[in-house]
């Protein structure tokens, strides 16, 4: 299963990743956050808007 993790990185911000079932990350956050309650509001954005999101394939 799928599943989020948040951590600290070295400057001391919250940040997720996506890892797969196989435990590959295949999504990360783009910035490090210094409430942990924003990286999780994060986390709800990206389940909440991916669902539906389009592709766009810029090639």
């Amino acid at each position: 299963m799928a599943k989020f993790q948040i951590f600290k990185d070295s400057a001391g911000e919250y940040r997720w990743r996506l890892r797969a079932d196989n435990n590959k990350i295949i999504a990360d956050s783009a910035e490090g956050y210094k409430a942990k309650s924003d990286c999780k509001h994060a986390i709800d954005l990206v389940k909440l808007l991916a669902p539906t999101a389009e592709v766009q394939d810029q090639t």
